[in-house]
């Protein structure tokens, strides 16, 4: 009897989602959340401070959520996506962490945040913030074969890296001048940033869900 071979069809490899709303999402409401104190838009009395309601957001959605948006984009062969959001979700977990013992305690009454950190932590926040600036450049610059969305995107976040990087290496903004005003620059371009975000965001989940309704991010390449 003749041997009769049986050919079985390899299982199809399942669907993975786009992970990129959920990155540009967890990335855009944190950014908000932490730039609008910076401008002073929603929050008053000195930016970093204030900025401690970004915590859990940076922890949880900001931090966490990124992470896992960046390792789906692993599986997904997005090299870029996985570059942008694994890094960007270990930035907010690692500011998140770098926050929690500022505020832990309070400065006591009549002092302000130069007597509770100190200004070397000033300088050290800028080097920080300086060392995302450049990976922020970098990233920038692989967004020119992508679309006119993330080119805009990045390029509004290293100008909001940019700006806080100036404003916190010029000492500790606590005055209504000097450093202050980049911080409130930076915190301006922030929102810019996390609307542009959004918006992307926006764009990926209607093209997902075939809506009626699509916003362009006008691709490059």
């Amino acid at each position: 009897m003749a041997d009769v071979s049986v050919e079985r069809a390899a299982p199809a490899a399942p669907a993975i989602a786009n992970p990129g709303p959920l990155g540009l999402s967890g990335f855009a409401l944190t950014t908000f959340v932490l730039s609008s104190a910076n401008a002073g838009f929603l929050f008053k009395g000195i930016p970093p401070v204030a900025g401690a309601i970004v915590i859990g957001l940076a922890i949880f959605y900001g931090g966490l959520g990124q992470l896992i948006a960046g390792v789906m984009e692993f599986r997904a062969g997005n090299t870029f996506g996985a570059t942008a959001f694994t890094s960007y979700g270990a930035f907010w977990l690692a500011l998140g962490f770098t926050l929690m013992p500022l505020f832990a305690t309070s400065a006591g009454p009549g002092k302000n945040l130069v007597d509770l950190i100190g200004p070397d932590a000033a300088t050290g926040v800028g080097i920080f913030l300086l060392g995302w600036t450049i990976f922020t450049a970098l990233m920038f610059l692989g967004t020119f074969k992508l679309n006119v969305a993330l080119v805009a995107v990045f390029g509004a976040l290293t100008l909001t890296f940019l700006a806080l990087t100036i404003g916190w290496l010029s000492g500790l903004p606590l005055t209504g001048s000097g450093s202050l005003t980049w911080v409130n620059i930076g915190g301006w371009l922030g929102i810019l940033t996390a609307l542009l975000a959004w918006y992307t965001a926006l764009a990926g989940v209607l093209a997902a869900t075939n809506s009626a309704i699509k916003l362009p991010v006008f691709p490059l390449g």
